[in-house]
């Protein structure tokens, strides 16, 4: 019950971030290039990569801490570092083949997901 806990804690923490944070890089940027969100899966993969390194060299000991870090606060600010991460230990690993599958399954049926999902709701819900 702890675990899940720190989760919610991290993810709220981590969606908040990602808000305010992808909202100011839009309006700075003030183009129609989704440059907030860009900006927040860059930076949550440069910080998932520091946290796992972090903790695969004992630097953090206590597991509460990497799933607060990690699965809330990160998993909150951003999934796409969980893809990022999860690719970059396939490439790390010598699997480039099942990287590169992840890479193009995710994309590719990531971008029909929403395409399906946005024509049923529009055919449902008269969107």
């Amino acid at each position: 019950m702890a675990k899940l806990f720190l989760i919610f804690l991290g993810s709220g923490l981590g969606g908040v971030s990602r808000y305010l944070l992808s909202g100011w890089a839009q309006r700075a940027s003030s183009g129609s290039f989704p440059t907030g969100t860009l900006l927040v899966n860059i930076l949550g993969c440069l910080a998932i990569g520091f946290l796992s390194a972090a903790f695969a060299s004992r630097w953090l000991l206590r597991e509460e801490f990497r799933i607060a870090l990690i699965i809330g606060l990160i998993g909150g600010f951003t999934t796409f570092s969980a893809f990022g991460m999860e690719t970059f230990a396939m490439l790390n690993d010598g699997q480039r083949l099942r990287a590169g599958v992840n890479v193009l399954l995710s994309v590719v049926f990531g971008l029909m997901a929403v395409w399906i999902g946005y024509r049923v709701a529009e055919r449902w819900l008269g969107a």
